[in-house]
């Protein structure tokens, strides 16, 4: 198994079998950030597409990293710069194959540690494991406390991360956390196709706050769909609450993994007589057959996760953190306060 990664010059080359390198693109200079940085930026592997851009946000490239697979499958990892009493970020979104991405990660900050550097901020645009937040049955684990416990083990000194399943997630963890919030963004991509006389339709009972920040937002009415779920794939709305008749409904959650929640809600909006029905989430999982049989027309969501091949197309529409987390990674690497990124829309 090869893999091709980036050379200093631009040009593509083969680093070996199962060797993983990257780097990104020259610098780009722009306006809001200073040209010299102090910190180093590295990605691992789950997301290169993001890092690059955040890459150019800041006007740097990507810290060089070999990452490699041994045939056994086991990962190795080597950092290619000086970091030695250095700041330096690390990202890696923790999906797709969350376990996989996990271990990268702990053993890409293990290595910075051993190399000296001086801070270790894990930038997680998804943090893998946040549902499973609490005991809801016997004989359970938190896992999402584990993968803090992880983090903080392996040397991440804070953590950066966007639009977590549940906020108290950020109590499982004793090093400073930064949460940001994808729901400006995704709120001015939602103004700009026109929706008319709108309603914003929570689909689930866990998500009535975050609707009422969009319906703020967007000065709109807010309405809700009790759903019962059955189990970790199912779910049964039970009732709507609320008028979305003849009116645009955009639909808000923070995350979509198998698509049933929001596929559910969009066919009782539309047994009620809603006009268009379009929806607007942080995290685009989307595994299986997402989406195959809703009733809605538009699905914007954020590129915190590479979307899947099948989901490209002219009916999702992408919108881009990548500047948002550019400018937390300044702030942070800078001292600076970053109240203000997420002050916009709460």
């Amino acid at each position: 198994m090869n893999f091709v990664g980036v050379s200093p010059s631009g040009k593509a080359a083969v680093f070996g079998t199962a060797i993983r390198r990257f780097e990104s693109f020259h610098p780009k200079q722009l306006g809001n950030f200073p040209g010299h940085m102090t910190f180093l930026l590295f990605s691992g592997t789950s997301h290169q597409e993001l890092s690059k851009e955040i890459g150019e946000c800041l006007g740097i490239t990507l810290g060089k990293i070999a990452i490699e697979t041994f045939p056994d499958n086991e990962i190795g990892v080597q950092i290619q710069e000086n970091v030695r009493g250095r700041d330096v970020f690390v990202l890696q979104s923790v999906a797709r194959h969350p376990n996989l991405y996990l271990m990268e990660l702990l053993i890409i900050v293990d290595a910075l540690k051993r190399a000296s550097a001086r801070s270790i901020v894990a930038v997680l645009p998804y943090f893998g494991y946040a549902r499973q937040d609490r005991k809801d049955k016997g004989r359970v684990p938190i896992t999402a406390k584990l993968v803090a416990n992880l983090l903080e083990k392996a040397g991440v000194t804070s953590v950066l991360t966007m639009d977590l399943h549940t906020d108290q997630v950020q109590g499982f963890f004793d090093i400073p956390v930064d949460n940001l919030y994808a729901r400006y963004q995704l709120g001015k991509a939602v103004e700009k196709i026109g929706m008319r006389d709108l309603v914003v339709v929570a689909p689930d009972v866990g998500s009535i706050k975050l609707a009422r920040a969009y319906a703020s937002f967007l000065k709109a009415d807010l309405a809700i769909v009790d759903k019962r779920r059955v189990n970790a794939s199912k779910v049964e709305p039970n009732a709507l609450i609320g008028d979305v008749k003849d009116r645009d409904v955009l639909l808000v959650d923070d995350m979509c993994s198998t698509g049933e929640t929001l596929l559910k809600a969009s066919w009782v909006c539309k047994s009620a007589g809603a006009r268009r029905i379009c929806a607007a989430v942080t995290h685009g999982l989307i595994v299986g057959k997402a989406f195959e049989e809703d009733a809605i027309e538009r699905l914007f969501v954020t590129n915190t996760i590479p979307l899947p091949l099948d989901m490209q197309n002219g009916r999702v529409e992408v919108v881009s953190v990548a500047d948002l987390l550019a400018r937390a990674i300044d702030s942070i690497a800078h001292g600076q306060s970053i109240s203000s990124l997420f002050e916009q829309f709460v």
